[in-house]
């Protein structure tokens, strides 16, 4: 009617095996008996008997794992257990010094070398360290052609730029043989930032050895080979062209990099000095480029499109100067017929030439003078 149930095997001490009434009291003398076979004694406060055969092995002990009694945790690889966080970084610290010291040492010929499978040291001669790269260095050949490129920078407080754009255009350059200096002009006056005047300067204070120029944004780094930097003997060539230029796409834009010939700026009376604060001053020169009989050129067979230049501004970190005082507004777009290189007004506080990454360039400290009955908005005053 109920389910059999399976019984229980018996336990030793229930069936006799195990004999715990002969046991000896402490300090009672014991009396050793022949057991009889198949039974054992068990006794209080003995360990117990090896399992008989039948009843299965008992289950292993394990180890109780490691206490922490709040101190210093336990780290492979056999360290201390009271090696800290802070002992391992010291350590780490140590070798890494006594593997510089060692390599150092080694490479200067300072270190004996150990004669391999006979543990002695033998002088040997000094292993020489490995050489450093030589810096990158161009110079100009009489095969590069006669031109000389004088590239003119207008700059004022973007050295991060001008970190990055120095090297840059001149590795570029030389690689493409052009015979070039560039010249870094530094307005450090009170005035607001006159692009145009700047450049005006730059033409006046560049070398006799240079025959044309290269109006050049600090934060336009050219990355096409392909892009022509050569001498603009049939008229201004406008190198960052809108279909190339990373931001502006319009048909009359001329910034960004413009190349002229020294007299075709001459006959332009180069760029006009109205101009106090950011923007129109190309748009303004592109009239008179026009005004002159001018053939404007531009690159030709670029595929690389807006990616051919990489645009080191940052308009987050970078505010452009962009207001309008007073009759600025009416006067950026008209076109000055009688100021421009002729009338430009200045002092060069100093010239210093620098290199930067073995880059050769010229930095001019410039002064520009401002009349403020006719330009009142060259200052924010």
């Amino acid at each position: 009617m109920f389910p059999s149930r399976r019984k229980a095997a018996p336990l030793p001490w229930e069936d006799g095996r195990w004999d715990v009434s002969s046991c000896p009291y402490p300090g009672s003398p014991s009396h050793p008996q022949k057991e009889a076979r198949g039974r054992e004694r068990i006794c209080r406060g003995s360990s117990l008997p090896r399992p008989l055969a039948g009843l299965g092995s008992p289950p292993p002990q394990r180890k109780p794992p490691p206490q922490d009694n709040g101190g210093s945790r336990l780290v492979p690889g056999g360290l201390p257990r009271k090696c800290s966080v802070f002992h391992l970084f010291v350590a780490c610290l140590s070798l890494g010094f006594l593997s510089l010291l060692w390599l150092q040492l080694s490479c200067s010929g300072d270190v004996t070398r150990v004669a391999r499978g006979q543990g002695q040291e033998t002088p040997g001669p000094p292993r020489a360290c490995p050489p450093e790269p030589p810096p990158e260095r161009w110079d100009e050949d009489a095969s590069w052609g006669p031109h000389r490129l004088a590239v003119l920078v207008p700059f004022r407080e973007r050295f991060e730029e001008l970190l990055v754009f120095v090297p840059h255009l001149h590795r570029f350059l030389s690689r493409k043989k052009i015979p070039h200096h560039i010249y870094v002009l530094n307005q450090v006056d009170h005035f607001r930032f006159n692009r145009a005047a700047l450049i005006n300067v730059g033409f006046l204070e560049s070398s006799n050895s240079t025959d044309y120029i290269a109006m050049h944004d600090v934060d336009l780094l050219p990355l096409n080979e392909e892009l022509d930097y050569g001498f603009p003997e049939a008229g201004p060539f406008h190198v960052a062209s809108p279909e190339l230029h990373p931001l502006y796409h319009y048909k009359t834009y001329v910034g960004g990099i413009l190349l002229l010939s020294k007299q075709h700026y001459q006959l332009c009376n180069g760029m006009s000095n109205r101009f106090w604060g950011w923007g129109r001053e190309d748009d303004e020169f592109y009239r008179r480029i026009k005004g002159a009989g001018l053939q404007l050129f531009r690159p030709s067979g670029i595929t690389t499109g807006y990616k051919t230049f990489r645009h080191l501004h940052d308009p987050a970190w970078r505010k452009r100067d962009q207001k309008r005082i007073a009759a600025q507004k009416q006067e950026q777009f008209k076109v000055d017929r009688e100021g421009g290189l002729s009338t430009v007004k200045y002092h060069v506080d100093s010239r210093t030439a620098l290199s930067v990454a073995g880059a050769p360039c010229t930095v001019l400290n410039i002064l520009l003078d401002c009349d403020k009955a006719a330009t009142p908005w060259c200052t924010f005053g």
